[in-house]
């Protein structure tokens, strides 16, 4: 951890403790209590119905904050599945706990995550989908932000959001902020979308194809550029962090400098063919970095300007 993530840390929590604002792992590890589903607000009546999947074999130390990020929304239009892939280290108890709060569960071999995820994803019945790793959170209130801006554009088909990166304590570390979304900057910069706060219309995805099943650490990455170069896919970007990336030892995403390397640049030479744009590569990236600045500038964000530009690998 650097330096600088644990100054960025000190802060927040000092943010919190002044306003009196639950931090995230107070979000994430509070027992589950359901709502009365009785008012009329709890019925889910003009809200979307919500899928969301968690993939998970083996991260009983994270696996129960992980379903109650998921569960402590409160979001009553909810349909949870959780795809276990055989764990062996304690998960299952963790999910028999829970099962009464789950649409459906299972826990055999499976081969691997992608898989996995699909697996939820063919039996979700939401208006949008998305999947959240068992060693990843949402944040406080993200559900119902995803319901907010439906109901203000329903025909949007992908809504994203911003990311904390957490750590093993649930702790931020820092904050991922975007613009809105470009198919050029997400095939010559990169991932301008993250999964932790990504959710697509379930029968977008059922009409073009699930994950790309090949793909072991970028299938997020292929999804999405391969949604924002279809034409009329409709992306909106709702600002507010709705989901965090741990730093962890055993993540698989630390495994991901060789072989996530290659499948990222598979994923990009596919797809560039079809930009309508037949700009360079480096005039994209260049054109990424600066819209990023105008971005956030003119939104008033000076402060988080100013950190990313002393980072070693700027915004």
């Amino acid at each position: 951890m650097s330096d600088k993530s644990i100054i960025f840390g000190y802060f927040a929590s000092l943010f919190y403790e002044k306003y009196k604002m639950p931090t995230l792992h107070d979000f994430v590890t509070a027992p589950y209590t359901p709502a009365d589903r009785t008012t009329p607000m709890a019925t889910g009546k003009s809200l979307p119905k919500l899928t969301v999947v968690t993939p998970s074999y083996n991260q009983a130390a994270y696996l129960e904050r992980t379903i109650l990020s998921v569960l402590n929304q409160q979001y009553p239009n909810l349909e949870y599945i959780i795809i276990d892939g055989g764990s062996t280290d304690g998960s299952l108890a963790i999910i028999e706990k829970y099962a009464p709060y789950l649409a459906n569960w299972v826990s055999e071999p499976d081969k691997g995550q992608t898989d996995a995820i699909n697996k939820g994803f063919r039996r979700a019945t939401g208006d949008y989908v998305a999947y959240q790793n068992s060693d990843d959170v949402f944040a406080p209130d993200a559900l119902w932000q995803v319901a907010r801006a439906w109901q203000q554009a329903p025909q949007t088909d992908v809504f994203f959001g911003d990311m904390y990166i957490i750590d093993e304590q649930d702790v931020i570390l820092e904050e991922l902020r975007v613009p809105s979304f470009s198919a050029g900057c997400q095939i010559h910069e990169g991932m301008q979308v993250f999964n932790q706060s990504l959710f697509i219309r379930r029968e977008l995805l059922a009409q073009t194809g699930w994950l790309d099943a090949s793909l072991r650490f970028v299938m997020d990455y292929e999804v999405v550029t391969r949604l924002g170069v279809r034409p009329g896919v409709r992306f909106r970007h709702v600002p507010g962090f709705w989901g965090g990336f741990r730093i962890q030892p055993d993540a698989k995403s630390s495994q991901i400098a060789a072989i996530g390397e290659a499948e990222h640049r598979q994923v990009s030479e596919r797809y560039q063919p079809q930009l309508p744009s037949r700009l360079s590569g480096s005039f994209w990236r260049r054109y990424s970095r600066l819209r990023k600045l105008a971005w956030f500038l003119l939104r008033g964000q000076f402060g988080y300007i100013y950190h990313r530009l002393t980072l070693p690998k700027a915004l």
